[in-house]
């Protein structure tokens, strides 16, 4: 079968073209560029958790070397601290690193990788489907004809491929506008990153802003200020005055040596695609969406999209045609981005509008302070990941349903788990190999070997009942989850999503349940299910 065709080579298209490889699926990137990203260390990258795992289970390399895992959180108004926050096991920090290293560390991976061709200097210039497969035209010195069995645009903000499809990519431009540097100094919270809003030494009017710090390794800072509306140039005297004004504030007035290593504006745009799928083609990353407000990052949604979507192309790749599920990718990323973008306009004009409220409502300014936190941190409605309870793939109510800790359609939580052979493993390490998960909780099981408790009690039964199952299943066995009795079931999607969650073995419901996670019926799959006793 003809490989996945991939345009578009940074950190999106390298992610799912080594997220397809896992599964052993084919795919050939088509780089515009050289195959090289210029090192900015004033362009970097925030990482949540549950992303930054993605990034080191593909690679196979820590990032903590290439980043920092920031050690704490603090919140400043004038000269008050509003919030902070000391990150810990039970609150992981985000990691910041530059965007080069990540992506330098993708390419490495895919470089030993023997189902992924990048091809270099290759600019897209025509799309052709039919029902079989897709056919991409390039231009360039490299330039012929691809075939695929699909194509997924990872293209950026001025997309190709979602314009030969005419795709509209309607929403704002300019939501807000930075002045970035990257700098090496010392400052009086070292490893801590830091929000100040209306620093004193800015007294008045749009200007008086906001700024970010947030260190690097080998002691760089990345430092952002909120630009007032307009397209007032940004000039290398205003920026340095910036940083030396800045400086000299945070350290009594006298600001301390520092090296300027790189600068940049930033520009934050608000826009979503109308269509992420048309027939064999799917958008992911910017090509489909555009956000980055309060301090969100539009790459960690991009990161997102590939692991969504690799899974379900694999499914397809494999297996044939599984139309209901390739739409389900739409249907779940679109309503998660769109939902983080409805939150950010809803808050931008209460942060963004002048005192108003603060002048009147005692805590308002804490509160405000603390949604800033949520979008930089990866929490609440503009940071947190996203949830897909109302997917097409969820399925219908089961009869054995049973309550955990984790809702229906939300990321799990990490928990050790017993591997097929015994050993002791993350959950979250089993991700991403294009197959169900399911896990029991069996309290005691962490103790003893598994030789002494896998064919006993309901294991058997359960392990049958897996084998049974409509799609690929590995069965997993944890001592507790958060929330969940002894005995319970958990059925978990290849991205790490709960399916459902059942109080003990019932073939029928586990049966539905992962029908309907893979696009089928969970009418179908109670009838097919019935029979596995």
């Amino acid at each position: 079968m003809d490989p996945v065709i991939i345009v578009g080579a940074g950190p999106v298209g390298l992610t799912l073209a080594l997220a397809l490889a896992r599964q052993e699926v084919p795919s050939v990137v088509l780089d515009e560029g050289p195959g090289k990203d210029e090192p900015r260390l004033a362009r970097t990258v925030v990482l949540r958790e549950d992303t930054t795992a993605l990034m080191e289970r593909l690679t196979g390399t820590p990032l903590a070397g290439a980043g920092v895992r920031w050690a704490g959180w603090r919140s400043m108004r004038r000269k008050q601290v509003t919030q902070e926050i000391t990150f810990d096991d039970a609150d992981p920090a985000p990691l910041h690193l530059p965007q080069h290293l990540l992506t330098d560390a993708l390419r490495a991976a895919l470089a030993g990788e023997r189902l992924v061709r990048v091809v270099v200097d290759s600019r897209l210039d025509g799309i052709e489907q039919e029902p079989s497969g897709v056919t991409a035209r390039t231009r360039g010195p490299k330039g012929t004809w691809w075939r695929g069995s699909h194509l997924v645009g990872c293209d950026g903000p001025r997309s190709t491929v979602r314009k030969l499809l005419d795709i509209r990519f309607p929403g704002r431009t300019a939501v807000e506008r930075h002045a970035v540097a990257a700098l090496r100094t010392e400052l009086p919270w070292p490893d801590r990153a830091l929000l100040h809003r209306a620093p004193p030494w800015r007294t008045s009017g749009p200007s008086a802003g906001e700024i970010t710090g947030r260190p690097l390794p080998e002691g760089v800072w990345r430092l952002d200020w909120l630009l007032p509306p307009g397209k007032d140039l940004v000039t290398p005297e205003l920026l340095v005055a910036r940083v030396r004004e800045t400086l000299a504030g945070w350290n009594g007035g006298t600001a301390p040596a520092y090296e300027l290593l790189d600068t940049g504006v930033h520009t934050v745009h608000h826009r979503l695609a109308r269509r992420w799928r048309a027939g064999r083609v799917f958008l992911a990353g910017d090509a489909a969406h555009l956000l980055g407000a309060f301090g969100t990052q539009g790459l960690d949604e991009g990161l997102r999209d590939a692991d969504n979507l690799a899974w379900k192309l694999a499914l397809a790749w494999h297996h044939g045609p599984h139309e209901a599920l390739l739409d389900s990718y739409q249907a779940e990323r679109r309503a998660v981005v769109a939902a983080r973008l409805r939150a950010a306009d809803q808050i931008l004009p209460v942060l963004r509008g002048g005192p108003g409220i603060r002048a009147y409502v005692p805590g308002a300014t804490r509160a405000h302070d603390a949604l800033l936190a949520d979008g930089h941190l990866g929490r609440g409605r503009l940071g947190a990941p996203g949830s897909y309870a109302g997917s097409p793939l969820a399925p219908r109510s089961l009869e054995a349903e049973a309550p955990v800790d984790t809702l229906p359609g939300a990321p799990v939580t990490d928990v050790r788990v017993t591997d097929e052979d015994g050993s002791f493993v993350r959950l979250r390490d089993r991700f991403g190999r294009g197959a169900l998960i399911v896990l029991l909780i069996a309290p005691g099981t962490g103790v003893w070997e598994r030789r002494h408790w896998v064919g006993a009690g309901i294991m058997p039964r359960l392990a049958a009942a897996v084998t049974a199952l409509p799609s690929p299943a590995e069965l997993l066995v944890a001592e507790s989850y958060p929330g969940a009795a002894a005995h319970t079931v958990l059925l978990i999607r290849p991205d790490g999503h709960l399916v459902t969650a059942l109080s003990g073995v019932r073939p029928a419901d586990l049966y539905a349940a992962a029908e309907a996670a893979v696009g089928g019926t969970a009418e179908a799959g109670a009838e097919a299910g019935a029979g596995v006793r």
